[in-house]
C-alpha cells in the first residue's frame, strides 16, 4: 500500500478539522466552592441552618459550554458533616471517579478537607448538581448546572433563556428527620412531608417579560421528595428537551416533574402588556401519607408584563391533567434498541427488618454502603472484578459487558410513585405501564415506540412497571461504576439502590484515582483496596462487610410492629400528642396509613 493511499479521505479530514475546531473553542471553567452553613428563611416562615457555598444561598449556578473542561474545587467547611457533589445527568465519560456518589465512586469529603472534581462535558442541556452524601442535599446543597450549546436545534425560536427551579422545603434539618424516618417508631415508612414549596428558592417570584417574545425556560425539580405540577396561566408550553435530550416540539398546558427531572419549554408571551399571569407549581399530594393541617402545596410566581398592574391569584383547578412525557420523540431519531444482550428484573418493595424500621428493596435486597467504595473494589480486584459477588450482597451489583444493550425491567410492588434515576446514562423508556398494572409480563409490546423517549429519570407509577434500555458504552471509555436508584431522598436512605459495574477489567487499564481522592479516604479511615468488606486476600470472603439488619423474627409481622409501637406510646403517654414530621398528632389516620401499606403488601396478621 502506498503512503498516499493510507492518507485519510476528505470526510475523515473534515471530521478531524471539526474536532480541532471544537478543541480550540473549548475552555476550562473553574469553580472554587467553600461549603458551609448559613441561616436562611426562603418561605418566610422559619429561620433554619442551610448549606451554602462561598457564603451564599441559593448556591451558584454552574455554567459551561459543550466541550468545556469543568474543574470544581471543594472545601468542606461545614464543621459537623462530610459532603460530596454529584453532577446529576452528566455522563462522566472516562471520569467515573468524578461522579460524586459516596460509597460508589468516592469517599466523602472529610470535615476540613478539600477535593477536586475535574471532567469534560460533551453533552448539552439542563442538569443540576447536589450532595450525594447522607441525604444532605435537601438542607440546601443543590443548584442548577447548565450546558450551553451553540448548535441547539431551537436557537432561532426563542429570544431569551431563563432557569426556573422547583423544590420542596423542610424546616427541620435532614439528620434528625432521617433518624426519625428510619426508626421503629415509623414502621409504616411514612415519609416526612415538606413544609412548603419553592420556586427559584423563594416564593412570590416575579419574572419580567416583554410582549411578543419567546422564552426558553429550563425547569429543574431539585426536590427531596415532592413531584410538582407546573403551568403558566394563559400560556402554553412547547417541550423541547427533557433531561438533556432534545425532543421534537410538543405542546403542553401542564407538565409534571418528579424529583430530579428537568424540562426545557418554549413559552411565547402575549402581544400586549394588558395583564400579568400566574406561574404555578403544585406539589403532588398523592405522595404524602397524611396532608398536614395548613399545608400550602402550591408555590406561585408571575410573568410580569407590567409592574404597575396587579399580580392575580391563580385559578383553582378541578383536576390535574399533565403532559405525558412517554410520547416525546428525541430529535436525534435514535431507534429502539431492539436486540437486548443483558436483561434483568428488579422487583421493588417496601418492608420491615428486624430493627423494626421500614426499608426499601430490589429483589429482597436493601442497599447498604460497602466498606470499600465499589469503584476501588473494581480497580483493585484484577480479573475477579468481573464477578458481582465481590461488591457485596447489599450493593445489589450487576456487572455489564462492554457495548452490551442492557434492559432493566422494574416491577413496583408499592402503592406510591417513584422517580428512578440512572447515573452515567440516559435510557430509552420502552414500556411504562398504568398504575396497578402489576408485574411486566413481557408480552405487552404493541405500544413500544419505534423511537422511544430518552431521559435519565423516569416516573414509575403505583404498583406499575417500566422497561428501560441503554447501551453500556460511551465515546471514550466503556467502563464505569454507576448507581440506579429512586430519587426520593427518603428512599435512597432506606435502600432503594442498585449498582451497575460496566466492564471493570477495562476500567483498571484506563483510570487513575487522583491523590486527593485517596487522601479523603485515608482521612476517614476508609480502605481503598479489596472487596466490599475490605478483604484483599480471598476476595470472595465477605466477612466483616456492611450488611442490612436481620429479617423480622419468625412469626412477627409488620402489623405486629405497628400494634406494638402504638401500644407502647399509649402506655407511656396516654393520649399521645407527638409531632410526626410536622403532620400533627399520631392518630387514626397514621394507623390507617400504616395498615393500608401493610395490607397492600399482602402481609397477614
Amino acid at each position: 500500500m502506498s503512503r498516499l493511499s493510507s492518507l485519510p479521505g476528505p470526510s475523515a479530514l473534515l471530521g478531524l478539522l471539526l474536532c480541532l475546531l471544537v478543541a480550540v473553542d473549548a475552555a476550562t471553567v473553574t469553580y472554587d466552592f467553600d461549603v458551609g452553613w448559613l441561616t436562611r428563611n426562603p418561605d418566610g416562615a422559619y429561620d433554619r441552618p442551610t448549606i451554602g457555598i462561598n457564603g451564599e444561598w441559593p448556591i451558584p449556578q454552574i455554567t459551561a459550554n459543550v466541550g468545556d473542561r469543568v474543574i470544581v474545587n471543594v472545601k468542606n467547611s461545614l464543621g459537623n458533616q462530610t459532603t460530596s457533589l454529584h453532577f446529576h445527568g452528566i455522563f462522566q465519560n472516562g471520569t467515573t471517579n468524578m461522579d460524586g456518589a459516596v460509597g460508589a465512586t468516592q469517599c466523602a469529603i472529610p470535615i476540613g478537607g478539600t477535593f477536586r472534581y475535574n471532567f469534560t462535558i460533551d453533552q448539552p442541556g439542563t442538569y443540576w448538581y447536589h450532595s450525594h452524601s447522607d441525604g444532605q442535599y435537601p438542607d440546601g446543597l443543590r443548584g442548577p448546572l447548565i450546558v450551553n450549546d451553540p448548535e441547539i436545534p431551537f436557537k432561532d425560536q426563542y429570544d431569551e433563556e431563563l432557569v426556573l427551579t422547583l423544590s420542596d422545603w423542610y424546616h427541620d434539618q435532614m439528620p434528625p428527620l432521617l433518624a426519625r424516618f428510619m426508626s421503629v417508631a415509623n414502621p409504616s415508612g411514612a415519609e416526612p412531608v415538606p413544609n412548603s414549596a419553592l420556586m427559584n428558592d423563594t416564593q412570590d417570584l416575579k419574572i419580567p417579560v416583554q410582549p411578543g417574545k419567546t422564552y426558553l425556560f429550563r425547569v429543574i425539580n431539585m426536590a427531596a421528595f415532592a413531584a410538582q405540577y407546573l403551568w403558566f396561566e394563559g400560556h402554553s408550553m412547547r417541550v423541547v428537551e427533557v433531561d438533556g435530550v432534545y425532543t421534537e416540539p410538543a405542546e403542553a398546558g401542564m407538565i409534571y416533574l418528579t424529583a430530579a427531572q428537568r424540562y426545557s419549554v418554549l413559552v411565547t408571551t402575549k402581544e400586549d402588556a394588558g395583564a400579568n399571569f400566574a406561574i404555578v407549581g403544585s406539589m403532588d399530594q398523592d405522595l404524602f401519607d397524611q396532608i398536614p393541617d395548613g399545608l400550602n402545596p402550591n408555590v406561585t410566581g408571575w410573568l410580569v408584563y407590567d409592574e404597575q398592574k396587579e399580580l392575580p391569584e391563580p385559578a383553582i383547578l378541578e383536576e390535574f391533567d399533565p403532559f405525558d412525557d412517554f410520547t416525546l420523540v428525541p430529535v436525534d431519531g435514535m431507534a429502539l434498541l431492539d436486540k437486548v444482550d443483558h436483561s434483568f428484573t428488579l422487583n421493588m418493595k417496601m418492608d420491615n427488618l428486624g430493627d423494626g424500621a421500614n426499608y426499601a428493596f430490589f429483589n429482597d435486597i436493601t442497599y447498604v454502603l460497602p466498606k470499600v467504595p465499589s469503584l476501588f473494589t473494581a480497580l483493585t480486584s484484577g480479573a475477579t472484578a468481573d464477578d458481582a459477588t465481590i461488591y457485596g450482597v447489599n450493593t445489589n451489583s450487576f456487572v455489564l459487558k462492554k457495548d452490551e444493550v442492557v434492559e432493566i425491567v422494574l416491577n413496583s410492588e408499592d402503592p406510591g410513585k417513584h422517580p428512578f434515576h440512572l447515573h452515567g446514562h440516559n435510557f430509552q423508556t420502552v414500556v411504562r405501564s398504568d398504575e396497578e398494572a402489576g408485574v411486566y409480563n413481557g408480552t405487552d409490546t404493541v405500544d413500544i415506540p419505534a423511537v422511544p423517549m430518552r431521559r435519565d429519570t423516569v416516573l414509575v407509577r403505583p404498583n406499575g412497571n417500566v422497561v428501560l434500555r441503554f447501551k453500556a458504552d460511551n465515546p471514550d471509555e466503556a467502563s464505569r461504576i454507576w448507581l440506579f436508584h429512586c430519587h426520593i431522598e427518603w428512599h435512597v436512605r432506606s435502600g432503594l439502590t442498585a449498582t451497575m459495574v460496566e466492564a471493570p477489567t477495562e476500567l483498571q487499564k484506563t483510570l487513575q484515582v487522583p491523590p486527593d481522592h485517596l487522601q479523603a479516604c485515608k482521612d476517614l479511615g476508609v480502605p481503598t483496596e479489596g472487596n466490599a468488606a475490605g478483604n484483599t486476600g480471598d476476595l470472595f470472603n465477605l466477612t466483616g462487610a456492611n450488611v442490612s439488619p436481620d429479617p423480622l423474627p419468625a412469626g412477627f409481622t409488620p402489623r405486629g410492629i405497628v400494634a406494638l409501637v402504638f401500644s407502647i406510646l399509649s402506655a407511656f403517654l396516654g393520649v399521645a400528642v407527638i409531632a410526626w414530621y410536622g403532620a400533627g398528632a399520631i392518630g387514626p389516620s397514621e394507623v390507617a396509613a400504616a395498615q393500608r401499606r401493610i395490607a397492600e403488601a399482602g402481609v397477614e396478621k
